[in-house]
């Protein structure tokens, strides 16, 4: 019998680790085109968060003024002028399939910008970063103090850091609690604590998570957890923009001064200087010169970087920048460098963008706000009377979407002579009852169906139920059947 073999011997030296243990990085501060990009869109990005469940929107008397709101108790999720109800999710997952085409869309234009400037792992991360070069120092203070003992100045730092960390943190976790109840009354309950627990437990579990993953784990999130890298990579083509070091520029590498002597002896000297501010800057600490990775993010920050360095040796800016392999083997070659925004890939997600949006446009422009489903009964399905007269049973649903109360008629169209009862309610009109909706919410109502006995009736026929607002004109209708014992 064979002695099984450890894991570890069958690991050739060409596989690795499957898990490489963490490297602290310490990303160095920069300033430039992309950096401003960036802060920029954080500032958006938190200002939206943080504040929109502040924004109030007029709907009317008793219907809730919060902008954003979704409301679980009484089913209703609402967005400004928009109320969506649970029967209408299709609306969410059109939202999802056009936000899949915009991130497809993105790719195909500018590689991974959803990573490098939108996602939230992005933005909590740069703003912890932030926070930990403004309370400690920035990359060459951090390494120096990491490396010493703590001291009590470094303890106090570090604390301090903690403490707007866990701030920022709990403040996150509190601003996403705040879209499912009335904002300014949840936070008051929470300050003096009346608010019910699940909103305590959840501003625990975003406080934790929130705090994990933008202090300690980083850019571990985009490197091991983050799925989007792979299929990002399976999604792109050759014509993509990503952050690219222009080898063809940049070798050989060489010192300033070494480079001059290279160059007065007619021989070919690259402009890269080998500084390493490309590496420094980078938040997942990887070197964008060896080429395409899984670590980056596409942030633009090593663009910032190295065209700083340039500008100081008087030399051309761009060595890193958004471009292609197309472009690097063109200018190899001598060529023009061509870019192709406009190609059957990003076309086809355009246009795929705009049928979707459309279609859920319409659909939210044409909506009916007056909505009937119709059950019938199962038990008995029929019941002949003892004049003769069949009666049939059914469970009428109407669905008023409107912020006021509603007066509706109610038609019966299918078998002949039908006459309609609604159980529960004397109309003043008999022959075409009518009732009161109340306002944003479902009425449910018994009606019977009695048509007088025919012999040459069919078995069954289609019974349809039509309801009219008397005072706006707006109908719908559901339909069934009428059938014979």
């Amino acid at each position: 019998m064979n002695k099984p073999v450890p894991p570890a011997e069958l690991m050739t030296d060409e596989d690795g680790p499957l898990y490489a243990p963490r490297k602290k990085v310490y990303p160095q501060s920069v300033s430039g085109r992309f950096r401003s990009i960036k802060w920029r869109l954080m500032a958006v990005c938190l200002g939206v968060y943080y504040l929109l469940p502040f924004v109030r929107w007029h709907r009317g008397l008793g219907a809730p003024d919060q902008a954003v709101l979704i409301d679980f108790p009484n089913r209703r999720f609402y967005f400004f002028f928009i109320e969506l109800w649970p029967q209408e999710i299709y609306y969410f997952t059109g939202l999802l399939v056009l936000a899949a085409f915009a991130l497809f869309l993105m790719n195909a234009l500018g590689g991974r910008i959803w990573c490098g400037y939108l996602c939230p792992q992005t933005v909590w991360t740069d703003l912890f970063y932030a926070v930990e070069r403004l309370v400690e120092g920035d990359r060459r203070a951090q390494m120096k103090a990491d490396a010493g003992p703590m001291t009590v100045n470094r303890a106090g730092r570090r604390a301090l850091k903690h403490a707007i960390w866990l701030m920022i943190a709990w403040w996150t976790g509190g601003a996403w609690v705040l879209y499912f109840a009335d904002a300014p009354t949840l936070v008051r309950d929470l300050a003096t604590f009346q608010a019910p627990a699940i909103a305590y437990v959840w501003i625990a579990m975003l406080t934790a998570s929130t705090y994990l993953l933008a202090g300690y784990v980083r850019e571990q999130v985009c490197v091991y957890m983050c799925p989007w890298p792979r299929i990002q990579a399976a999604l792109t083509d050759e014509w993509a923009l990503n952050v690219t070091y222009k080898y063809d520029r940049g070798e050989p590498r060489c010192s300033v001064k070494k480079a001059f002597d290279i160059r007065s002896l007619g021989e070919k000297a690259g402009d890269c200087i080998d500084c390493n501010q490309c590496v420094a800057v980078c938040p997942t600490g990887i070197d964008i010169r060896d080429g395409a990775q899984l670590g980056c993010i596409q942030c633009g920050l090593c663009i910032d970087a190295c065209d700083a360095v340039m500008t100081k040796v008087s030399r051309k800016a761009g060595l890193i920048g958004y471009d292609n392999d197309i472009n690097v083997q063109r200018r190899v070659a001598g060529k023009q460098e061509i870019f192709k925004p406009v190609r059957a890939r990003t076309v086809v997600y355009a246009s795929l963008i705009t049928v979707v949006c459309a279609v859920m446009l319409y659909a939210l422009m044409s909506r009916t706000l007056l909505d009937v489903n119709v059950l019938h009964d199962r038990n008995p399905i029929a019941v002949r009377l003892s004049d003769g007269a069949i009666r049939n049973g059914y469970t009428l649903r109407f669905l008023n979407k409107r912020g006021f109360d509603r007066v509706i008629a109610i038609d019966v169209d299918g078998p002949a002579e039908a006459k309609l009862h609604v159980i529960g309610s004397d109309s003043v009109t008999p022959d075409r009852p009518m009732i009161v909706l109340a306002r944003d919410t479902t009425t449910e109502l018994r009606v019977l169906v009695t048509t007088p006995f025919d012999e040459k009736a069919e078995k069954s026929v289609p019974v349809t139920f039509r309801v009219t607002d008397i005072g706006l004109g707006e109908v719908a209708s559901a339909t069934d059947h009428f059938v014979l014992p």
